[in-house]
């Protein structure tokens, strides 16, 4: 069968494409109030989600981009709560560093200690990435409670990452969790609201991994 549309795609080269969405991202955004160093992730959590409101409500603590670039540039771990962010992650940019992108919550161990404590797999798989994933950067992008049990081990001294992309989207304790996340003195990248998931996550990541790159 011989299907006809009248639309023509300005470009059909990849590169061309993300140019003219950066172009028009930075248009539509118009005026703001984060820094040189932060647009780089506004911008691609805008190209990720097309939503101008989220990449709004991002926020930043002071020495998060400093932070990340220096994480992925010393080889750390990024440790990502599920799989759809670990996959987004390019890991050629981590990796090229010495880094890894991990995931722990579907490792059998921690579904089976889930199981027996009777909570979720994502507050156990933080209990055992700490463990193996010092000075790491942690990208949530959909488990609250993963996120809330990351700050109460910040809080009690036990987990020293590197810096903590906390993002996870929903209605039960996702906005709280942000909100705490926000409270903390150690580098974050949070958003105000319900919004996120795992694109933003990615987003995030994937922005620093290309400053980190670019400052060889």
């Amino acid at each position: 069968m011989d299907f006809h549309t009248d639309f023509k795609p300005l470009t059909v080269q990849p590169q061309e494409i993300e140019e003219k969405s950066f172009e028009m991202i930075t248009e539509e955004l118009g005026e703001h109030t984060f820094t040189p160093e932060q647009y780089p992730v506004v911008q691609r959590v805008i190209h990720a989600s097309a939503d101008f409101e989220l990449g709004r409500s991002l926020v930043f603590h002071p020495r998060a981009i400093e932070a990340g670039i220096a994480a992925i540039r010393a080889g750390k771990i990024v440790v990502a709560d599920v799989q759809m962010v670990q996959v987004g992650i390019s890991k050629p940019r981590i990796e090229q560093f010495g880094g890894d992108v991990r995931v722990y919550i579907s490792d059998k161990d921690v579904m089976e200690e889930a199981k027996r404590l009777n909570t979720t797999r994502a507050i156990i798989s933080i209990r055992k990435a700490i463990k193996e994933a010092d000075g790491a950067i942690y990208a949530i992008g959909n488990a609250p409670t993963a996120l809330l049990e990351l700050i109460r081990l910040v809080k009690e001294g036990i987990a020293k990452p590197g810096l903590i992309v906390g993002v996870p989207v929903g209605f039960v304790s996702a906005a709280e969790s942000k909100d705490e996340l926000a409270k903390l003195d150690i580098p974050f990248i949070t958003n105000i609201g319900r919004k996120g998931g795992s694109p933003v996550a990615v987003a995030a990541v994937n922005a620093l991994s290309i400053m980190a790159a670019r400052k060889e």
